[in-house]
């Protein structure tokens, strides 16, 4: 692994993989919001999955509680300012831009899809897709790429932990929504999809912003030294 590579913010070994998984999670996203447009109600697998997860009793309902904090705007904001530090400390700027950039890409995204899609729960909250799912996945891409370019991981191992880290982090978050009443389960998977959706794509045109700085100051300092 080189320092280039290392320094980017989506790791070219994950390219060939991560970019068909994004527009698939895309695809998801739009079958989803078509299905349940303006709707209220779960669906068969949401109501099956909810039976068996709402309304948790101490103490998973805390453990739920917990997570469910990490995505409001204080804990989520404690989240960014800490991975960005821990980025900066680790001289990545890339990434502690794609923090920045692709969790508020992330849930500006959520946020606009319930607008557009308009389905509801508990009188009339917009549900569709969560955006806490989509938060908590997509802090862990991005701290999950940041650790496969350092560690230098492959194509296959690379793509198989960015994986894992979201759906730990989209199921975690995923269940405490559900748990407590938040969102279907439905609204979990779009919120889960949507992350996988938009972080490689912002991390790639982090990449290539970064390119075109360098190559510009690069330009700049051979004119003054003419």
């Amino acid at each position: 692994m080189t320092g280039r590579s290392a320094s980017e913010a989506l790791p070219p070994s994950l390219r060939v993989w991560l970019g068909p998984t994004a527009v698939l999670a895309a695809l998801v996203v739009v079958v989803l919001g078509v299905l349940y447009a303006d709707d209220s109600k779960p669906g068969m697998v949401d109501a099956q999955i909810w039976a068996a997860v709402y309304g948790v009793g101490p103490p998973w309902q805390h453990v739920a509680l917990a997570l469910d904090f990490l995505g409001e705007p204080v804990g989520a904001a404690t989240l960014v300012v800490a991975a960005m530090t821990g980025c900066l400390l680790l001289r990545s700027p890339r990434a502690a831009v794609l923090i920045l950039a692709g969790i508020g890409m992330t849930v500006g995204t959520a946020t606009l899809l319930k607008s557009l899609v308009g389905r509801t729960i508990h009188d009339g909250n917009l549900s569709y897709p969560s955006g806490h799912t989509a938060f908590a996945t997509a802090l862990a891409l991005v701290v999950a790429l940041l650790a496969t370019g350092r560690l230098g991981l492959g194509r296959t191992a690379g793509t198989l932990f960015v994986l894992t880290a979201a759906l730990i982090a989209g199921t975690a978050m995923g269940w405490a929504q559900v748990a407590l009443g938040a969102h279907y389960p439905t609204d979990v998977l779009g919120g889960w999809c949507t992350a996988l959706a938009v972080i490689p794509a912002t991390a790639w045109l982090v990449d290539r912003m970064a390119e075109r700085l360098v190559g510009r100051l690069a330009d700049a300092g051979r004119r003054e030294g003419r």
